[in-house]
């Protein structure tokens, strides 16, 4: 088995990234392959601590800017809306995942559930601006024809419409009666059915490159958004990933946690004094499972670490046939997650009767764990264990859940370094149009659209600037009740249920990341500042409190 390792990591560096070296900026305008990972741990890199062997990504971070405090929204389509728009999701159309909008909640502005038309997005800026716009991979930015990707400015798309599916032809969703059956679009057209060596991944890939193949030497650049479904369960993935890591978590969830908050604070994203946040007290203790359990458990996550290498891999492919087009040194390349690890269990997107029917229908033992067959999430465990020395994970506003890693290098970037200032996700459709020439338009298609709330981060790129925003000014977030608003290096947060208790905790952030000591006793007018201040936030995009767990 280390010997299979070590072929697949010298296969991963030969078709990757390594040994990068940038192009100094020119009058050209820079292409844009943004790539981003789905429900990706903050330590599941191993640049950012992990014992993932990620050879591909972890060039890119040595070549270029690696960010240790970027943010996004706790949950997929709420950050992707914030991305596409560099405005706020309850703005753009994502008050909340379409998944859990209300009738009540349908109503109200800002939760359509879709894009809407208050916004203009980032591939209809560049697309009019001389760029081609591709994409491959996931939306969950609505499902009706006039909110495909190929109504909202991408030129070539091949595209999953939901929040996750099965990696395979099979074309299965993940939530019982509502989507059982995910839904498939190129360009403008649905998809009936997938080609029988269809593998997420790899087919993302292969067709992202593709696109851009077919349009070369017209003199156009292009902006090429390769959006995974990886990490996202189900954990599927085939050999010989797939055997990559067995042995390797036999230890337990806390086991790995404690490793990973090591191997962070090592690789310096974390810092050395500070204080790591423990195991999610949803985490079941590893000595209450029988052996056959453990093993189970052990097997989950050995086949989602052969899901986060392989992706891996298939970005060494995307970079090397950038090289190999010449047009390498002329991209701006930018990789993160859209959130953090993912805590949930099957029985959380499909509970009751039609959800026990549904996964009635899969064949989730250990032998055929990550192949066709079968249909498992890894659960609270395994997704606190990813957070790495962060609290709590995905669908709650704690840093697990809301900070992600990211990689961006090319032209005007200056590289090999590390930026530890805050920077958030409505900073990349600012930053890309900065780097693109192009100013984001206050009429789009005769109708006024809403500014960018974001704001370029070109300056922290070239190392002209240290920080994107000032020590006094609030940045606040909602989604589904998880509350967060940064004034500075505190943090104000409310975590709802079922993974929190719905009450406000201050934090502070440069001494401890980790989230481990409250201090809203302690300093009740900070506390009293930034609750105001996302009262203030609230107000101002349009935020409809909701009560009650998330569970999507």
């Amino acid at each position: 088995m280390k010997a299979l390792m070590s072929v697949l990591v010298l296969i991963s560096l030969f078709h990757g990234a390594a040994g990068l070296v940038f192009a100094k900026t020119t009058d050209q305008k820079p292409n844009f392959l943004l790539v981003v990972a789905d429900d990706l741990g903050w330590t599941d890199i191993g640049s950012f601590g992990s014992e993932i062997k990620t050879p591909n990504i972890d060039a890119l971070a040595d070549a270029g800017v690696k960010f240790t405090d970027f943010h996004v929204s706790v949950s997929c389509s709420p950050t992707r809306s914030m991305l596409m728009t560099g405005t706020d999701n309850h703005i753009a159309g994502l008050g909340t995942m379409s998944e859990l909008l209300t009738d009540e909640l349908r109503k109200m502005p800002g939760y359509e559930g879709h894009l809407n038309d208050r916004v203009v997005p980032l591939a209809e800026v560049l697309r009019d601006g001389g760029y081609h716009t591709y994409m491959a991979g996931k939306w969950h930015l609505g499902e009706e024809a006039e909110h495909l990707p190929a109504a909202r400015g991408f030129e070539k798309s091949y595209s999953m419409l939901y929040g996750g599916a099965s990696y395979w032809n099979d074309m299965g969703g993940v939530i019982a009666v509502e989507q059982e059956v995910a839904k498939y679009v190129k360009d403008d057209k649905v998809l009936k059915s997938l080609p029988k060596d269809f593998y997420a991944t790899r087919s993302y890939t292969d067709i992202l490159m593709k696109m851009i193949r077919e349009n070369r030497g017209d003199g156009k650049p292009f902006f090429a958004y390769l959006a995974y479904t990886a990490v996202h369960d189900p954990i599927h993935v085939p050999e010989p990933w797939r055997s990559l890591y067995i042995g390797e978590y036999g230890d337990g969830f806390a086991a790995l946690k404690a490793r990973r908050s090591e191997g962070a604070k090592r690789a310096g994203v974390f810092p050395a004094n500070s204080k790591a946040a423990g195991l999610h007290p949803s985490a079941k203790a590893w000595n209450s499972f029988s052996d056959d359990e453990k093993a189970f458990q052990s097997r989950a996550m050995e086949i989602y670490a052969g899901m986060v290498a392989n992706m891996d891999y298939h970005i060494g492919r995307i970079v090397n046939f950038l090289k190999d087009i010449e047009e390498y040194e002329n991209t701006v390349i930018i990789f993160f997650s859209d959130n953090g690890s993912n805590p949930l269990r099957n029985q959380d997107y499909s509970p009751g009767e039609a959800g026990v029917r549904f996964l009635s229908q899969f064949d989730n033992s250990v032998g055929s764990l990550g192949g066709p067959s079968s249909h498992y999430a890894y659960g609270p465990g395994w997704g606190s264990a990813c957070s790495g020395p962060l609290n709590y994970f995905k669908m709650t506003p704690g840093e697990g859940g809301i900070r992600s890693p990211m990689i961006i290098l090319g032209p005007g970037v200056k590289g090999q370094r590390q930026v530890d200032a805050f920077a958030y996700i409505t900073d990349i459709m600012p930053t890309l149009l900065e780097m693109a020439q192009l100013k984001h338009p206050k009429k789009f298609s005769d109708r006024e659209v809403e500014p960018m709330r974001g704001r370029s981060i070109t300056g922290l790129l070239s190392g002209g600037e240290n920080e994107a925003y000032g020590a006094d000014e609030p940045i606040g977030a909602e989604m589904g009740g998880g509350k967060w608003l940064r004034i500075g290096d505190y943090k104000a947060v409310e975590v709802p249920p079922p993974y929190g208790q719905a009450q406000w905790q201050l934090f502070d952030l440069a001494k401890d990341p980790g989230e481990t000591e409250d201090l809203s006793k302690k300093h009740p007018e900070k506390m009293k500042e930034l609750k105001a201040a996302w009262r203030q936030y609230a107000d101002d995009v349009g935020v409809v409190e909701t009560t009650g767990a998330m569970n999507r």
